[in-house]
C-alpha cells in the first residue's frame, strides 16, 4: 500500500542509487526514514497528498518518536532524510515547498571522538604478535593499511589491487558517491601491499578476486570479517569501549591533528565534503595539553 500511495518514495531510492551513487547502506537509511514516516501518515491522516503534508504533521511524527525515546542523533538523521527527499520532490515538481522548513533539529550534545593512543597503536603494530597463516597475514595488513590511511570500512573492502600505486607509494580509493581520492603511503606499507598481491597468486592459482583483501578461501572480505579482526586485536591494546574499524579512523585523524597537521589536509584526507566534520578533530589530549603547557608556560 505504501509504494503504491508514494511511489515518490522509489523514485527517490532510484535516484540516490543512480544518480547521487550513494552507498548501499546509506540509501537502506533514506528508505527506512521515509517508510517509517509515511507509514504514520497513512495510520494517523489517511493517506494525505503530498502537497497537503504540513509541518504539524511531521511535528506529530518527531513526538511520538520522542515518546519512543529514539535519541536526537537518530531524529537528526530522519529530518534529514525526509528534507532530502523533499529537495527531489520540488526539483521534480511534484510539491512547491517543503513542510521541513520550519522544523529544527533538536541539539545533540557533541562527544569528543575516542581513538587509541599513540603508545598503544605502537604497541599493536611491534609487540603483537600475528599468526603465521593467510588470516593473519591479511589482519595485521589491514588494521596497518586502517591507520595509515583513515579510510572507511566499505572503502577498505572495495580496495581494489590497481589502486595500489608502488612507484607514487599512495593508494586510490574510492569513497563517498563514488569521488576519488589519493592517500599517500610510506614506502615500507606500500611494499608490504605488493608483497601481499604477489602473495595471493601462490595461495591459489585460480584466485582472480580483482579486490586487494581476500580470505583464506579466496573471496573478497566481508564487512563482519573486518570488524571481528579490528575488536579482536584492538582488544589486546586497548580498554576502549568501542573498538572497530571507524575507532581507527578517528585514531589517525586525531594523531595527524595532535602532530601538527593543517586540518584542511586532514579533510582531503579523510574525504569530508565539508571542512565541519573535520573539525570534530580539533580537540587536544591531556597528554597533548601538558606538553604544551610544559614547553609554553614560564613557571611550568
Amino acid at each position: 500500500m505504501l509504494q503504491t500511495t508514494y511511489p515518490q518514495i522509489n523514485a527517490f531510492v532510484e535516484y540516490l542509487k543512480f544518480e547521487k551513487r550513494y552507498s548501499k547502506h546509506t540509501i537502506v537509511s533514506y528508505q527506512t526514514d521515509l517508510e517509517q514516516f509515511f507509514t504514520f501518515l497513512i495510520s494517523q491522516y489517511d493517506s494525505p497528498a503530498l502537497s497537503s503534508i504540513s509541518p504539524g504533521f511531521v511535528r506529530s511524527w518527531l513526538a511520538e518518536m520522542r515518546g519512543e525515546k529514539i535519541s536526537p542523533k537518530s531524529l537528526n538523521r530522519k529530518i534529514s532524510s525526509l528534507k532530502s527527499f523533499y529537495k527531489f520532490l520540488i526539483k521534480q515538481g511534484e510539491v512547491r515547498q517543503s513542510p521541513l522548513t520550519t522544523i529544527v533539529a533538536p541539539k545533540v550534545t557533541k562527544r569528543l571522538p575516542s581513538f587509541v593512543t599513540e603508545k598503544d597503536m605502537k604497541t599493536l603494530q611491534n609487540y603483537i604478535e600475528f599468526d603465521d597463516t593467510w588470516k593473519g597475514l591479511t589482519d595485521k595488513l589491514l588494521l596497518e593499511l586502517f591507520y595509515a590511511t583513515g579510510m572507511r570500512l566499505s572503502e577498505l573492502i572495495g580496495l581494489k589491487e590497481t589502486h595500489i600505486d608502488e612507484a607514487k607509494s599512495q593508494v586510490k580509493v574510492l569513497g563517498k558517491g563514488n569521488k576519488e581520492r589519493i592517500i599517500p603511503v610510506s614506502k615500507k606499507l606500500v611494499s608490504q601491499l605488493v608483497n601481499y598481491i604477489d602473495a595471493k597468486r601462490k595461495l591459489n592459482a585460480e584466485v582472480n578476486c580483482v579486490n586487494l583483501f581476500i580470505n583464506e578461501k579466496g573471496k573478497a572480505l566481508y564487512p563482519k570479517y573486518v570488524y571481528n579482526a579490528v575488536k579482536t586485536n584492538l582488544t589486546l591494546v586497548t580498554t576502549l569501549q568501542k573498538k572497530s574499524p571507524h575507532i581507527l579512523r578517528h585514531t589517525f585523524a586525531t594523531h595527524l591533528t595532535n602532530n601538527g597537521a593543517d586540518l584542511n589536509a586532514v579533510k582531503e584526507l579523510l574525504g569530508h565534503a565539508s571542512l565541519a566534520a573535520t573539525q570534530i578533530y580539533t580537540h587536544n589530549t591531556i597528554d597533548k595539553l601538558k606538553d604544551v603547557f610544559k614547553k609554553s608556560h614560564p613557571k611550568a
